[in-house]
């Protein structure tokens, strides 16, 4: 009969005892909300051993080549908690990358029936900023103020067209934060204002 080594039966007969005990743990109550995994590193059995009996069991843990990980899921029974969702991450909308094309132009000159890309009248920069991502809507501030989605002034989001004064002669790009970005006038370039720097006909979407 071979020699075996007392310790590491001793440490065998600890992580049987610990794991039996952790057996009948769950079987008396299964309704314990949490249990930790135990692991036996040498011979790599894991069982779960219920969070209330971790305290008396874990003395013997180094001499018996024990490890615990993180919790495992609730006890059989008892609802598993949910995890929580990873958040979902940010993208520019199709009306930022408007917003944001319309600025790049800051500065360009005014010019009357010039639509882009070095210079804008006020109804060029709109149409040239919507086709800069696939949109053709119209070409004038009227068409345009006409043949959009309308929204409220409430509901505005960046890339919205925002037409001023009763026959909408004059159209900006909402960027947000109460702002737009437009080609004023001929002593003007592109340049950013306030929204209600002018009397607001109404809003749309393309």
């Amino acid at each position: 009969m071979g020699k075996h080594s007392l310790k590491k039966n001793n440490a065998s007969r600890n992580a049987a005892m610990i794991a039996a005990v952790g057996v009948g743990a769950a079987v008396l109550n299964p309704a314990a909300a949490q249990a930790a995994p135990v692991t036996h590193k040498p011979s790599g059995v894991t069982v779960e051993i219920p969070d209330h009996m971790l305290p008396a069991i874990k003395p013997y843990f180094k001499q018996a080549n024990l490890t615990t990980g993180d919790k495992a899921p609730a006890a059989k029974g008892a609802p598993a908690a949910k995890p929580a969702s990873a958040p979902k991450p940010a993208s520019s909308s199709i009306g930022q990358r408007i917003a944001d094309i319309a600025k790049s132009k800051i500065g360009a000159p005014y010019s009357w029936g010039a639509a882009g890309p070095n210079a804008f009248d006020c109804s060029g920069l709109t149409s040239w900023a919507h086709r800069q991502v696939g949109k053709n809507i119209p070409r004038t501030s009227s068409a345009q103020a006409a043949a959009g989605k309308k929204v409220s002034l409430s509901a505005l989001q960046p890339g919205d067209v925002i037409s001023y004064y009763g026959g909408a002669s004059h159209v900006a790009i909402y960027i947000g934060g109460g702002k737009i970005v437009h080609a004023l006038n001929s002593g003007n370039p592109v340049r950013i204002d306030n929204l209600h720097m002018m009397p607001v006909y109404n809003a749309v979407r393309f």
